[in-house]
This record gives C-alpha cells, sequence and structure tokens, in this order.
C-alpha cells in the first residue's frame, strides 16, 4: 500500500528533470519549491482555507455536540442524521450542490466560497470526534458545578469544555488535514486567482510529472502524516486518561 509512495519520495530526489531515469541525488526540487510564487501562493491559499474552515467548524461542532448530547428538543433525530450527512456523502456531491447553491444566489467564486465548503464537512468530523469524546465524560461533574451555583454558561466553559479539549483539539486537526488535502470540492467553488495546494499540483501534472510535483507531493502527504499522527495520540492519550 505504501509502495507508490516510497517510489515517490524516491524519485523527488533524482537530479533528472525526467522522473523516468535516475542521474543522481539532489535537493534542487525541494530549494526551488521555496521560491516559486505560483506554489507560495497556492499554499498561502490552503492555509487560509484550512484555519479559517477549522476555526468555524470547531466552534459550531463543539456547540452542535454539546446540544444534542445534552438536550432534547422535537425532530433531534432527524437533525443528528442531517448533520452527520457529509461523513457519507460523495464529495463530488457535496462539491456540485454547493456550486448550484452559490450560482443560485450570484455568489462570486473565491477563496471563502471555499471555506464555506470545507466548513460542511469539517463540521461534520469535528462535531463527530467531540460526539464521541462527550459519551466518555462524567455528566455530574456539570451538575455539581451547576448546585455550587455556577451559572450553565460558566459551568460549561469552566468544567465541561476543559474536558472536551483533547477532543477538539484532536477532531481540529483531523479536519485541518482533509481541508489541506481536499482537491475536488475546492476545484469546484475556487475563483480565478484562489488555487488551493492540491489544485496546483494537479494544473502542473497533466503536463507531466516532474521532480518538482514529487517533491511537493511529499511534504503535503509528511505534513499531513503528522498532523494525523499527533490528532491520533491525542484522542488516544485523552481516552487513556479516563479510563484510569
Amino acid at each position: 500500500m505504501y509502495l507508490p509512495i516510497a517510489v515517490l519520495a524516491f524519485y523527488s530526489f533524482n537530479r533528472s528533470p525526467y522522473s523516468g531515469a535516475w542521474e543522481g541525488f539532489t535537493w534542487e526540487w525541494y530549494e526551488k519549491l521555496f521560491s516559486d510564487e505560483r506554489i507560495l501562493s497556492a499554499l498561502q491559499n490552503s492555509l487560509i482555507v484550512a484555519f479559517s474552515a477549522v476555526g468555524i467548524s470547531a466552534v459550531l461542532g463543539t456547540l452542535m455536540a454539546v446540544g444534542l448530547a445534552r438536550y432534547r428538543f422535537r425532530g433531534k433525530s432527524l437533525y443528528r442524521g442531517i448533520s452527520y450527512l457529509p461523513l457519507i456523502i460523495p464529495d463530488i456531491a457535496i462539491a456540485v450542490a454547493t456550486l448550484v447553491f452559490l450560482a443560485a444566489f450570484a455568489i462570486r467564486l473565491n477563496v471563502w466560497t471555499i471555506v464555506a465548503a470545507h466548513v460542511v464537512f469539517c463540521l461534520a468530523y469535528i462535531g463527530l470526534v467531540v460526539s464521541s469524546r462527550l459519551t466518555n465524560l462524567n455528566p455530574y461533574l456539570e451538575e455539581a458545578a451547576l448546585d455550587l451555583g455556577a451559572t450553565p454558561v460558566q459551568a460549561f466553559i469552566q468544567v465541561l469544555l476543559p474536558q472536551l479539549m483533547p477532543g477538539i483539539i484532536a477532531g481540529c486537526l483531523l479536519a485541518f488535514v482533509l481541508s489541506l488535502d481536499d482537491f475536488l470540492i475546492a476545484s469546484f467553488t475556487a475563483g480565478s486567482g484562489s488555487n488551493t495546494l492540491p489544485m496546483e499540483i494537479f494544473s502542473r501534472i497533466r503536463t507531466g510529472v516532474k521532480p518538482d510535483i514529487n517533491a511537493l507531493s511529499v511534504i503535503l502527504i509528511v505534513v499531513s502524516a503528522i498532523v494525523a499522527f499527533v490528532a491520533e495520540s491525542i484522542r488516544a492519550s485523552a481516552n487513556s486518561q479516563h479510563l484510569h
């Protein structure tokens, strides 16, 4: 499963501008990436989209998870199902639906329309992770805070939120990776001059895969893997502490 990634990493150090023949080891392609204006612009757009989408989703996703876990209201089951639909709906369906919605309201495509589209699936992932964290918490701690005179807001901020923080951070890191790596939804909702990093990679490989694209792909894979590993470590550590 990981052999193609290993081959990709191997040829990213190839001195030859053509990936098919090995001509020696070099760091040249990695150095060129940091002086490529198109790559840097795409990276800036990707980071803006990822941080913005995750920031918005962290607030809404946490509130959604707490509301579904702590309160009863009419249509709760239906709302829960709709909230987590982006986890199972194909990306192409989300992309087309978002584009049709934006076109219907004559909204101009730009970086912020990508952010809005990414909030849709980031919200579901963060809500799911926070919900799983909520099931392992002691509900009596929040009730004790209320009995001792705390307001519901104070109990939420000072008692519940600190306990949820590992889940929130893990969910945010997972959503960050998904947003950073997304190509399909971003390509449907991006305006002119708002390419993200995966879109830039795709536009370049249409003329042939070069070592600089290999190098960029390796960096993207490594960063995504590190962030995913940290997210899983935080989640596992939080669950382990609760069990002990």
